[in-house]
């Protein structure tokens, strides 16, 4: 497994997100997810990714039993700022749930700690500025983001260092391509990928909503893809993307990681969330998956905003997300 570096921290270079473990995509088993969180550093996975949002605290919980006696095999990293009761920027919630994750995590520092979202009522300042103290306090070591837009993050790094800054991208969610990912590479911010396989789509096995959980995200915030009709129609995409990972001789979980590997922003880091050890293992051997330039601009062509049908949430959420900011009305930085 090759490496990258966030700010002082040197991460595997695909992480593990850890929110299915605990939400999202129906019931997990504890003593499986342990498991698999502790197979992590066999396979060369040290990066976990959770939250204080995640199953209400039992994910950052979970995270803390597994890595209790191997703490130094991990780089951590949790969220803050958006809890079951919304989005809360203030320096005094945030404060708190830091003290509450170090607690559930069972650790002294958290490598790396993100505000979740950003909070419309509160100062960007605000809530950075309030981050850097916690670093000062020892309770944090690094400061990340979000889902935030390039104007947001331009006055995040005039308040403190942004070692990373988080957000949803894959062939089939390209957000970040209308700024933030040029803005990452002047400003020395890494850049992580989350659901890097499309919430499961990328990998052919998902389904549409009529055969899911009613509480799974794909039928609730992130379901416009998955409606019946345009999940027919998205999946007319995977004919070709199969055949191509077929012929470059992995899957297409694979495929799809390859491809966000090779982009170039030279510090990306895909965290991909999965239950299984097995397919923990897949998504590390993508690592090996060579992507020439011709094949890449194939993927580019076949699946991108234009070829998928449905936004990647509902209109309510998109209309709360800072980073569709960037699509909406791009702002350049004075």
């Amino acid at each position: 497994m090759h490496t990258r570096q966030l700010a002082s921290l040197q991460v595997s270079s695909i992480g593990l997100g850890c929110m299915n473990l605990s939400m999202g995509y129906g019931p997990a088993e504890d003593d499986e997810s342990i498991a698999l969180i502790q197979s992590a550093p066999d396979l060369g996975v040290n990066f976990l990714d959770t939250a204080t949002m995640y199953g209400s605290g039992h994910n950052e919980t979970l995270v803390g039993k597994a890595i209790a006696n191997r703490r130094h095999e991990f780089v951590l990293a949790s969220k803050c700022g958006l809890s079951r009761a919304g989005i809360d920027g203030r320096p005094e919630t945030l404060y708190a749930q830091a003290d509450a994750s170090l607690a559930k995590l069972g650790v002294d520092e958290i490598d790396l700690y993100y505000l979740h979202r950003v909070d419309p009522d509160v100062p960007i300042e605000e809530s950075v500025g309030a981050l850097a103290r916690l670093v000062e306090m020892g309770k944090v070591r690094e400061i990340g983001l979000s889902e935030v837009s390039t104007l947001t993050l331009h006055k995040a790094v005039k308040e403190a260092r942004i070692a990373a800054l988080q957000s949803e991208y894959s062939l089939w969610s390209r957000t970040p391509e209308s700024g933030i990912l040029e803005a990452c590479r002047e400003l020395d911010v890494a850049f992580v990928p989350f659901s890097p396989l499309g919430r499961q789509f990328l990998t052919g096995m998902a389904r549409p909503v009529d055969q899911l959980d009613p509480e799974d995200l794909r039928t609730t915030i992130a379901r416009p893809r998955f409606e019946p009709a345009a999940f027919l129609a998205n999946s007319a995409l995977l004919k070709p993307f199969g055949a191509i990972a077929e012929k470059l001789g992995c899957n297409m979980a694979q495929l799809a990681l390859a491809w966000l590997l090779v982009q170039e922003n030279p510090r990306l880091v895909p965290i991909p969330g999965t239950r299984r050890v097995e397919h923990l293992r897949e998504n590390v051997a993508a690592t090996g998956v060579h992507l020439d330039k011709q094949t890449v601009a194939e993927l580019d062509t076949l699946i991108n905003d234009d070829t998928v049908t449905g936004t990647r949430y509902t209109a309510e959420r998109m209309a709360e997300a800072d980073s569709e900011r960037d699509r909406d009305e791009p702002v350049l930085p004075e």
